[in-house]
């Protein structure tokens, strides 16, 4: 009898310490395997800090949309980075910052804050004060100083012919105007180098600025308290090459990227290189 309760008991201890396992409670209770599944959990918990990447946040510019980054987008997930791509208003150099920076308030992991074109202006404004902020990575973007604007940085280096392929301003019911380029002229001056299947489609999803926005001064830049790097094509048309040479060389850039060729997106027609840039600067700092 003493040995069929023994044997019985052990049974029963058996089948709990089975059942616990299941409900993931095995480490509160002294089993032979307690050990083993303790050393599990801590090589998930390990190899989860040794793989946390920071965030990569995305801000799009004037005649563009989110989607103007999805060839970084897939280079980046595919590197194991999470990405935001944020719907820039493109409304006010202050608004637009403001907005970008409620969203970076909402991450709390460490950030790679990007931006093209008039994006850059925004970025250099949002990452202000947002301390998570740890890079700034302009692609073929304005990086301006206090009191400067986009239009004036634009037409102080001679090159830019934008402004002769804008619609005529469209007038906003609440004031102010909108600008658009002209569709059959956006493949030659905003992305020469992506194929004219591709340009159409850009042409007609394109987003307006406003004209404000692009004549607003800049507040005082992130990019004198946060390091920065630059990437942008030698034939870029919107903003002349001079510019983004003096504009990287003042803001001290960590690693100056021109790549032969490239149009003002860069990022659609060399999502590559863009991406490689992104990811020096996030593992320069994070």
């Amino acid at each position: 009898m003493n040995n069929a309760k023994q044997l019985s008991r052990r049974r029963m201890l058996q089948g709990s310490g089975a059942a616990l396992t299941a409900l993931g409670l095995i480490g509160t209770v002294g089993f032979g395997n307690t050990r083993a599944v303790q050393a599990n959990e801590k090589e998930h918990v390990m190899e989860h800090t040794l793989t946390t990447k920071p965030r990569i946040v995305l801000v799009h510019g004037a005649f563009a949309e989110s989607s103007s980054w999805n060839g970084v987008v897939a280079e980046l997930l595919a590197r194991g980075y999470p990405v935001v791509a944020a719907a820039n208003p493109l409304r006010g150099v202050r608004s637009d910052a403001e907005y970008v920076a409620s969203l970076l308030k909402s991450i709390h992991d460490p950030v790679v804050l990007v931006g093209h074109s008039y994006g850059g202006s925004v970025i250099s404004n949002a990452a202000t004060g947002n301390h998570n902020v740890k890079a700034l990575v302009y692609v073929a973007a304005f990086a301006p100083e206090a009191g400067e604007t986009a239009a004036e940085l634009s037409a102080r280096f001679p090159g830019s012919t934008l402004g002769d392929t804008l619609a005529p301003p469209l007038a906003l019911p609440s004031g102010g105007s909108d600008l658009y380029i002209q569709q059959d002229k956006f493949g030659a001056q905003f992305a020469a180098d992506v194929p004219e299947e591709q340009t159409k489609l850009m042409a007609v999803t394109q987003r307006p600025i406003t004209v404000a926005a692009l004549n607003e001064p800049s507040g005082e830049p992130a990019w004198k308290m946060i390091p920065s790097w630059f990437i942008f094509g030698d034939r870029d048309k919107n903003i002349p090459l001079k510019a983004h040479s003096f504009m990287a060389e003042r803001a001290g850039s960590k690693e100056t990227v021109v790549v032969k060729g490239a149009s003002h997106v860069v990022m659609v027609s060399h999502p590559e290189a863009v991406a490689k840039l992104i990811n020096k600067a996030a593992k320069a700092v994070v």
